[in-house]
């Protein structure tokens, strides 16, 4: 802890300086809904596409994730869903008007929107596809126990089905 009160004052009050505010972590996100109608290989072309620009205008993709179709909370150029990609990245902030410009002359681009985070960056995550085949291979684990489970129980029930049989047989006599 701080040990006299005008450390502590100076601590409290007087602003950061630039190397101070440098440490802190920003980065940016855009979120951006594609429309429903395109092919799942378009989507990856326009994630790429959006990509490459990025980096050609000087920034620095620290995560890019196509988060699937959804439904809209209202109707966008006659859409009801759309499918939304997330991307965070890094740089001085020019790069963001000069993407968006692509993505407001895109056709295919219904929506999007940046917005500045502070904090920790963001972990890449896997792409979507292997992450959908883990999910798959987990969830035949679990039909293969579920059925394992059941016939056990079957078999358990079958066993106490004869023993209350036998029971209302020995109460009768």
């Amino acid at each position: 802890m701080v040990k006299d009160e005008q450390t502590l004052i100076k601590y409290i009050f007087e602003p950061k300086t630039l190397s101070e505010t440098m440490n802190e972590q920003s980065y940016y996100e855009t979120m951006y809904i594609l429309r429903p109608d395109i092919a799942e290989d378009e989507v990856t072309k326009h994630i790429d596409k959006y990509n490459k620009l990025l980096e050609e205008f000087g920034g620095n993709i620290l995560d890019s994730q196509m988060r699937g179709k959804r439904r809209l909370a209202y109707q966008i150029a006659k859409h009801r869903e759309g499918i939304y990609v997330q991307l965070s990245h890094q740089g001085d902030g020019q790069h963001i008007f000069k993407i968006e410009k692509a993505m407001r002359l895109s056709e295919d681009v219904i929506r999007y929107m940046t917005v500045k985070q502070e904090g920790p960056l963001p972990t890449p995550r896997p792409s979507t596809k292997s992450s959908k085949q883990a999910d798959d291979n987990e969830t035949q684990e679990v039909k293969v126990e579920s059925k394992e489970k059941q016939q056990e129980v079957k078999v358990d029930a079958s066993i106490s089905g004869k023993n209350d049989t036998e029971t209302k047989q020995n109460t009768e006599s």
